[in-house]
């Protein structure tokens, strides 16, 4: 038989470990937003930089575009010296614009969509493991 004095601890010990399975929840929930936050922060940068480098490449190619026009202007005008120079300098800004056009692509593809996946599927497996009771 049961003395009031161990369904007294039972209880405490029931509380206690009902009070400490909720503490535990609301820390892997709070972690998970973490996660979520940090993850989404991550895309959002990626996005940017790549937002950015794509306005430079941009920028980059109105130059590009200058100098072609400049050059067929020096060829026409001017010894075959100036225009060369100036070919080779659209090519190195061609080039240029190029690469950060590429940079700028791979950034925009990383940064998107920005969904938080990893902080999904973590919630999905959270809450998969809560639901089979540990089995």
């Amino acid at each position: 038989m049961h003395t009031h004095e161990t369904d007294g601890r039972e209880t405490q010990g029931l509380g206690a470990a009902v009070k400490e399975v909720a503490e535990r929840a609301s820390s892997i929930v709070r972690l998970e937003l973490e996660l979520a936050a940090m993850e989404l922060k991550r895309k959002v940068v990626a996005l940017g930089l790549g937002i950015a480098f794509a306005l430079v490449a941009a920028v980059l190619l109105l130059f590009v575009l200058g100098f072609a026009f400049a050059t067929v202007a020096a060829a026409l005008a001017t010894a075959m010296s100036t225009w060369l120079a100036l070919l080779v300098t659209t090519g190195i800004l061609l080039l240029l614009a190029l690469s950060l056009g590429v940079l700028g692509l791979s950034k925009i593809r990383k940064g998107t969509p920005p969904v938080p996946v990893q902080a999904i599927r973590e919630a999905r497996l959270t809450t998969e493991a809560l639901k089979s009771d540990g089995r």
